[in-house]
């Protein structure tokens, strides 16, 4: 079983997720399914054939996050990583057309619903870590290489 890093916000958000769901989301998803099964015959009760399959959502849901937080490892800021690329790094880069892009490398559960997170395990930041502000970074894609430049790195402290 290997570790998975995250940043610290992506483990309180996910800690915060887990509590919203246990605490507010399942019980009242409960009680929605005692109401609607008090209604009688359940086979064609719709009320109480969505509300069963939310809490088994739900109930999926909170084994997953309990399942990923027991093997998470927390990268707090280092001040040893101050001017070079490494995990939780808010990085912007630059390439030859002048396109500018900024974005935190995080881990693979913080990035989805975000546009500005990337994964540690990604092309693009496999090609910066250890870098430092004025390096090139080359990035492999389907098209071809990829060359751009660091403009910042920044640490959430």
């Amino acid at each position: 079983m290997s570790t998975k890093l995250i940043t610290k916000d992506g483990f309180e958000a996910l800690k915060n997720e887990l509590d919203h769901l246990w605490r507010v989301k399942r019980p009242d998803t409960t009680q929605k399914v005692t109401w609607a099964a008090s209604l009688g015959d359940r086979s064609e009760n719709a009320d109480y054939q969505y509300n069963k399959k939310l809490l088994r959502e739900i109930d999926r849901r909170v084994r997953y996050i309990r399942k990923r937080l027991e093997d998470m490892r927390v990268v707090e800021y280092s001040p040893e990583q101050e001017g070079r690329v490494f995990f939780g790094a808010w990085v912007e880069i630059e390439n030859d057309a002048g396109d500018v892009k900024r974005f935190r490398i995080a881990g693979y559960d913080e990035i989805y619903g975000r546009n500005d997170y990337i994964s540690i395990d990604s092309p693009m930041a496999r090609a910066l870590l250890k870098k430092e502000v004025g390096d090139e970074a080359v990035v492999q894609t389907p098209n071809g290489e990829t060359c751009w430049w660091i403009n910042e790195i920044v640490y959430e402290k």
